[in-house]
């Protein structure tokens, strides 16, 4: 299987409108990933962690995430469905609940090169990559990422304050710095 990086977007697109976009968009998102190989071609291999956009419109956003080794994203939840699809390496997801002004450790979820996972539009979650390399994963959302009202928590005190693109970016540049250090 052959995976292209325009005639998924252009499929993502025509299913974002329709009943149960989520759901078909995985199924897309799942079929994408099972194949890794086709991925990394059409992607390139990561290099660096970031948050690089693929596509980006009012009702749909995708993104290559690349995390870096060993690093961690605070909570934050996303005001939109969200499906995330892994095409290498782990990404840990850990879900939370509020519970007065903070939040409350619910679950957790592991996902691997090849899996799919889909997070309601309630969702609050942090990511961690578990391993001393890249993970590298597609995420699609319903609805404009960078301009949606949203949360994230420090997790010193998990006081809820706005969402900031800029701190998320600057916790991928911060990932990347120790990544380099390590070299």
């Amino acid at each position: 299987m052959k995976f292209e990086l325009a005639g998924f977007i252009e499929e993502c697109r025509g299913l974002v409108t329709k009943p149960e976009s989520q759901s078909s968009i995985s199924d897309l998102t799942e079929q994408a990933v099972s194949v890794q190989a086709a991925v990394l071609s059409e992607l390139g291999e990561p290099t660096r962690g970031g948050l690089n956009t693929l596509y980006h419109a009012p009702d749909l956003t995708i993104l290559n995430i690349v995390w870096a080794p060993g690093m961690t994203l605070h909570p934050h939840n996303h005001c939109m469905w969200a499906v995330i699809g892994i095409y290498g390496g782990e990404e840990e997801n850990i879900f939370y609940r509020r519970d007065g002004s903070g939040l409350t450790q619910h679950g957790m979820k592991s996902l691997e090169a090849g899996n799919t996972v889909q997070l309601g539009e309630d969702i609050i979650h942090s990511v961690h990559n578990p391993r001393e390399k890249l993970t590298g994963a597609i995420h699609v959302y319903g609805g404009d990422f960078f301009a949606a009202h949203r949360s994230e928590w420090m997790p010193d005190e998990y006081q809820e304050q706005p969402f900031s693109i800029e701190h998320t970016r600057a916790v991928f540049e911060e990932a990347n710095k120790r990544m380099d250090s390590l070299v």
